[in-house]
């Protein structure tokens, strides 16, 4: 059990990370201003920039409904042909994973309690109790504010059973024995969180709980943008962050983004390698398909390659 909030805390799309609900209600209709558009698709072959043999992209949803987390035929044809598969984070290597609880943590001994008013502690703690979670928030006391927010927005998919896009790919990989690596270690993307302020994050989380119907919608409308594949809708309602959040956009996204493009063309040159990041990287003038393609690389959707399974084609 300990292993799977572990995974579910570092994986889980944090959408109170990087988008504020009540400016999404009342921006759903504006339009985003910017040339920069790309076709609907969550799969892409990146080829050219004399590469030997080609290598894919993959836009994953780290949490979404079992019933929609169907591999297509391309994507598992992608798979069996791929010499590697890399995620944000070594997914095989059970060491690293069970070794992560310390980096959930906040340093120096702080506590949620402590930098939360009695009042807005008792509101988190009453809603971690009344959903029953498998942790109750005297246990995740010590933890980062936005572990806590990861563990609540697992629970945002209006569906009883989820799952995540990489435990698919994870699955259907073993099936052919493939090697899995990482871009990045779980040390570093706890660390992140390092970065913002503790304060900010459980203030953050107690806005989260109390706008929980606003954030369902959000999830909701995020959701339909991935089975959809339109990655320029998900670049909006990434962007439409929180005002207190814009100066951490960088850290959280775009810079990642940019360090990864290194690494990935090194793998590249060597072995075909799947690429399965979050959707929420791929897009935009900061994402990495456009980083690969300002490098060289002629980066083209595969098509008919949905993040799900045609109806009637579910296995």
């Amino acid at each position: 059990m300990y292993k799977k909030i572990i995974v579910l805390a570092v994986l889980s799309v944090c959408i109170v990370m990087i988008v504020d609900a009540q400016q999404v209600s009342k921006n759903t209709s504006k339009q985003v201003a910017g040339p920069f558009k790309l076709e609907n698709a969550l799969l892409w072959e990146i080829s050219g920039n004399t590469l030997p043999q080609p290598s894919y992209l993959f836009g994953t949803m780290h949490i979404i409904c079992a019933d929609d987390a169907i591999l297509s035929d391309p994507l598992k044809a992608v798979i069996e042909k791929a010499d590697k598969i890399c995620f944000e984070i070594d997914l095989d290597d059970a060491g690293q994973l069970m070794n992560s609880l310390k980096f959930l943590r906040m340093n120096d001994g702080q506590k949620i309690s402590e930098l939360l008013s009695p009042g807005d502690y008792s509101r988190v703690k009453d809603y971690i109790d009344s959903h029953k979670f498998p942790l109750p928030l005297s246990m995740m006391n010590r933890f980062k504010p936005y572990f806590v927010s990861s563990l609540i927005g697992e629970r945002m998919m209006d569906c009883a059973t989820t799952k995540g896009m990489e435990q698919q790919i994870m699955a259907e990989s073993g099936k052919y024995n493939k090697e899995i690596m990482g871009l990045e270690t779980i040390e570093f993307q706890a660390g992140i969180f390092d970065s913002i302020p503790y304060e900010k994050q459980a203030q953050e989380l107690v806005t989260y709980i109390d706008s929980i119907e606003s954030y369902k919608a959000v999830t909701a409308t995020m959701v339909e943008y991935y089975k959809k594949e339109d990655l320029n809708k998900l670049n909006e309602l990434l962007i439409k962050s929180d005002p207190g959040m814009e100066s951490y956009m960088d850290l959280l996204l775009y810079k990642r983004n940019r360090s990864w493009i290194d690494p990935m063309q090194s793998q590249m040159f060597v072995q075909s390698t799947l690429f399965a990041v979050g959707a929420g990287h791929l897009g935009g003038e900061k994402g990495i398909i456009n980083l690969l393609r300002q490098k060289g690389f002629t980066v083209k959707p595969v098509k008919s390659a949905g993040a799900i399974a045609p109806a009637g084609k579910r296995t």
